[in-house]
Parts: structure tokens; C-alpha cells; sequence
């Protein structure tokens, strides 16, 4: 099994960011953790991170052509704004988890409405950097699920 773990504008600074919102972990540190828990089941995990919203669709769709069977993603500020992400989403057909650090639902009207979430296998937020780990897991059971109702 291979997933995509992409992150989206401006987790780089995660650990510094508004750690009262984020926290105090980084994001090379969500990265190390997935990766461990990955290897720790031979999941095949490869994380990326864009500023620009290009990238991150180049990255979707290159995920279908490089076997990748799952994407998650925290599509940061882009969640509520990019209609390109949730297409190139759709695009590849590939099922995915939204995740996000903090409870969008309890912060301002606008992070509250997502452009993805409709199309998702779940969504995971409010947990911190847990969400991650959390939004892996769903997501590689529901691939298990899937491959399980295909065999």
C-alpha cells in the first residue's frame, strides 16, 4: 500500500505558527511520526508540502500515474478556497481523509465550510498533531476494506 501525505500553505512553519491554535510540533516531526507508523506496517508513505496551490495539484495528480492508493491531506487555508485541489482530487479518483490540526468547526465562520470534505472518506480535526496519525489510520482500513470487498 502507498499513500500521498500532502500538507498544504503554511504548515512549514508548524511549530512556530500560532502554537495556541497548531501546537508546538513540526512538521518534520508529523512527518517522522507517520513515516514510523507507516514502515512499523509496510505502508509505503511519501509526505510533501506546497505554499502554492499549482504544486499541490501537480502533486495530486501525479500521485495516480506513481501508484499511490491514498492521499491525505491538510490542505491548510485551501480546504475552504480551492476549487482546482477539489477537482484534481476527483480527478484521480483516489479516496482520501482531510485532516486538520485544530477544530475548524470552532473557529471562524469561514474555515467552517470545506471545499473537500463531501468527497472524502472522513475527516479528522481537532487533535493536534494526532490528527494526522488518526486520519492515516481511517484511511488504510478503508483501503483494506476496499481491497477486501474487491477480493
Amino acid at each position: 500500500m502507498k499513500i500521498l501525505v500532502l500538507h498544504g500553505p503554511n504548515l512549514n512553519l508548524l511549530g512556530t505558527r500560532e502554537p495556541g491554535v497548531y501546537g508546538n510540533v513540526s512538521l518534520a516531526e508529523i512527518d517522522a511520526q507517520l513515516m514510523s507508523w507507516a514502515q512499523q506496517r509496510g505502508i509505503g508513505l511519501r509526505c510533501a508540502q506546497s505554499n502554492h496551490e499549482g504544486v499541490l495539484v501537480d502533486t495530486i495528480q501525479a500521485a495516480a500515474s506513481q501508484q499511490v492508493d491514498g492521499i491525505l491531506i491538510n490542505a491548510g487555508a485551501y480546504t475552504h478556497t480551492s476549487i482546482a485541489l477539489r477537482d484534481a482530487l476527483l480527478a484521480t479518483a483516489l479516496p482520501f481523509v482531510e485532516v486538520h490540526l485544530s477544530n475548524t468547526h470552532g473557529r471562524e465562520s469561514f474555515r467552517r465550510r470545506s471545499l473537500l470534505a463531501d468527497r472524502a472518506v472522513g475527516v479528522v480535526c481537532g487533535f493536534g498533531d494526532l490528527s494526522y496519525r488518526l486520519g492515516l489510520e481511517g484511511l488504510v482500513a478503508a483501503l483494506e476494506r476496499q481491497a477486501d470487498e474487491r477480493n
